[in-house]
């Protein structure tokens, strides 16, 4: 999908004063393109994509709307990137993208939420009978790796932002957080040695099926945060909290797509497969993240 975004030549049009943000993320992306061309000597481009439209003046609007009656592809550049792409480019993203957007209808459905829920309760009980001997031999690993209890919980924001409990098997020391809240990184010298295994193969987070038949996460989803490390993200990534218009999950389209990170432009790039996510999640989707899941914890391709 990406090449194709490469090699086809869209041409873009925005307000003179956007002109260099767009540019700018265009050539990051790798994307060809020209930008607000008007005088069209060779007749009207297949692909026209346009940013901040509503702010164009009427006539520049009129371009536009003639672009689709001549048969032209037009579309938010936001959305044919999204498609293009594979992510959401955040940077681009503003209250028009959600309110205009159809697709989000997905989350006022009932039947996209039955399936998933339907889906959600299969595998996780399948999940937990399959895994009982790697939780028994993983809670007796702990055990004798350090003092503590062998599952610990803590609170995270859920769907409409709403707190609840998560379930992990224990991986750091019992101090870990003496001095307060922080991101676990790379290499922590927090994480215990059985830790370090635990979260390589993911298997830390194999309890949270709990969570799952408890209706409080879902197999598939974004990764839950704590409110403290919100309230600080979403001062620097834009509508940081939409990504609780769904309940979070024990993996999702970022942990899939995304290296292990802990920083704030980490975040920002889990935030655009998120939203990705919650856009086009559809029950084949959210099968092919659990093989890709399943291949992660395999071969051991975490953190």
């Amino acid at each position: 999908m990406l090449r194709s975004a490469k090699n086809a030549l869209i041409h873009v049009y925005c307000p003179e004063q956007y002109e260099e943000k767009v540019k700018s993320i265009l050539v990051e992306r790798k994307v060809n393109f020209v930008i607000n061309e008007f005088d069209l000597k060779a007749g009207m481009p297949a692909v026209v994509c346009h940013y901040r439209s509503y702010a164009l003046c009427d006539d520049k609007k009129a371009f536009l709307i003639d672009a689709t009656e001549r048969g032209a592809w037009v579309e938010p550049l936001v959305s044919y990137l999204d498609k293009h792409l594979g992510f959401t480019e955040i940077e681009l993203v503003d209250s028009s993208y959600f309110l205009h957007q159809k697709a989000f209808s997905i989350l006022s459905g009932w039947r996209p939420k039955f399936t998933k829920r339907l889906f959600d309760i299969l595998l996780s009980t399948i999940g937990l009978l399959a895994v009982s001997p790697i939780l028994i031999i993983t809670a007796l690993l702990i055990k004798l790796d350090s003092k503590g209890p062998v599952l610990y919980k803590q609170a995270r924001v859920g769907l409409f932002n709403k707190e609840f409990d998560v379930i992990k098997f224990r991986s750091m020391t019992t101090d870990a957080e003496a001095n307060g809240a922080q991101w676990a990184s790379k290499n922590d010298a927090r994480v215990t040695r059985v830790g370090k295994l635990l979260r390589k193969t993911r298997i830390d987070e194999l309890p949270q099926l709990i969570n799952v038949l408890n209706g409080e996460m879902s197999l598939i989803g974004p990764r839950p945060e704590r409110q403290v490390f919100i309230q600080e993200l979403e001062k620097s990534i834009p509508y940081y909290r939409f990504r609780h218009a769904v309940k979070p999950g024990i993996t999702g389209l970022a942990q899939v797509k995304y290296p292990y990170g802990a920083s704030v432009d980490d975040a920002k790039w889990k935030h655009r497969y998120d939203l990705h996510y919650i856009k086009h999640q559809t029950a084949w989707m959210d099968l092919k993240i659990v093989v890709l899941t399943v291949y992660t914890v395999l071969f051991a391709k975490g953190q």
